[in-house]
């Protein structure tokens, strides 16, 4: 999806990954910048809780690197790696409401001692990167900035500005904060952490993250140390067991109440046989299997004082084999005849009834 919208950057969501339906990566800021061109004046939009660190100093760099004019506006939550974005604008606007907000990087990293010695002095790199970006900005001092980011700093409108991270107020109601899960922050509003849990922005639900920390070794993440605070490969492993185990049981249920319907109801007497067929060998809806069986000819009732008829014999194929053979269908030689007494399914008024099922639908 492109960021580019009526000629301006529109950077929502997750940096980096597209998580919550919202999100945006490098790749996509630098592909919009080369279509509107190297000296256009630009004004770029922002509304995100944060994402990965390498992303947002590559959106930053791209845009201190653009010739024209670039304008951020920060719609309302620029925080994290975020408002490293931010920094890059010569006006910096903050809407009415809208919160910024500086901290210190942090990944979740698997490895030996040896390997976790390494990316911390990886993480802290990257913090000293961050602290002077800011820095060059407000005009703080590199150990003042990096003792905001210790203590997580949010910032309100007036406050950012007051500090130097924004330039300007601007009168207009700030929009909601884009997704993200806000309770992975030590000091983040009430506001927002609620609504993180209300909108379920939880990362722990990431089923794409449960995937790639359940398939990986142990090994060091070296690529994207993102700008949370939480690991989350523990948590995320356990809740997606249980959702793949509420997923089945469901579906068991659903099974199981689908075969009584079929079963029990009253188009299925005198019709056991296909009631069955249509039960255990295809999925076709109910509404659909009792329309079929409605159609469907009952078979004689035997009487009760009479000793019962051998059994017949067993068919040669079952409906579905001989659908997938082509069985009686047009080939050479008429293919193989269904054994004398097999159960005579009225093929033509089934499909009859699922069309007149489908076009109720």
């Amino acid at each position: 999806m492109s960021v580019l919208l009526n000629g301006e950057l529109v950077l929502y969501g997750f940096v980096g990954e597209n998580f919550w339906g919202e999100g945006f990566t490098s790749f996509e800021v630098l592909e919009a910048l080369t279509e509107l061109g190297r000296e256009a004046d630009i004004t770029v939009r922002i509304n995100s809780g944060g994402g990965y660190v390498d992303d947002g100093i590559a959106i930053f760099n791209a845009l201190k690197a653009h010739k024209g004019k670039v304008t951020v506006i920060v719609d309302a939550m620029a925080a994290s790696s975020a408002s490293v974005i931010a920094m890059a604008g010569d006006d910096r606007i903050m809407r009415t409401g809208a919160m910024m907000m500086i901290h210190e990087p942090s990944s979740s990293i698997w490895g030996t001692a040896a390997d976790i010695e390494q990316f911390a002095k990886v993480v802290e790199k990257q913090a000293e990167n961050l602290a002077s970006i800011y820095a060059e900005v407000t005009g703080d001092d590199i150990a003042d900035v990096r003792a905001d980011m210790k203590s997580e700093l949010w910032l309100n409108a007036d406050e950012a500005v007051e500090r130097g991270y924004a330039t300007a107020i601007e009168n207009k109601k700030a929009r909601v904060a884009a997704a993200h899960d806000y309770s992975i922050y030590a000091h983040a509003p009430e506001r927002f952490v609620a609504l993180s849990a209300r909108k379920l922005w939880n990362c722990t639900q990431l089923s794409k993250s449960a995937a790639a920390i359940a398939s990986a070794k142990p090994s060091i993440e070296k690529d994207k140390p993102a700008m949370t605070t939480q690991p989350v490969a523990e948590p995320v492993a356990a809740d997606t067991n249980k959702l793949v185990a509420d997923a089945v049981a469901k579906a068991l249920a659903d099974s199981k109440a689908r075969l009584k319907a079929i079963m029990t109801n009253d188009e299925a007497k005198g019709r056991e046989a296909l009631a069955e067929h249509f039960a255990h060998e295809t999925d076709m809806p109910v509404e659909a299997v009792i329309a079929a069986l409605k159609v469907a000819p009952k078979t004689e009732a035997s009487d009760p004082a009479q000793p019962s008829p051998a059994p017949a014999p067993a068919p040669a194929a079952t409906y579905e084999q001989q659908r997938v053979a082509a069985a009686n269908l047009a080939m050479p030689g008429g293919g193989p005849t269904a054994a004398a007494g097999a159960p005579k399914i009225n093929r033509d008024a089934i499909f009859a009834a699922r069309r007149n099922t489908q076009k109720g639908a």
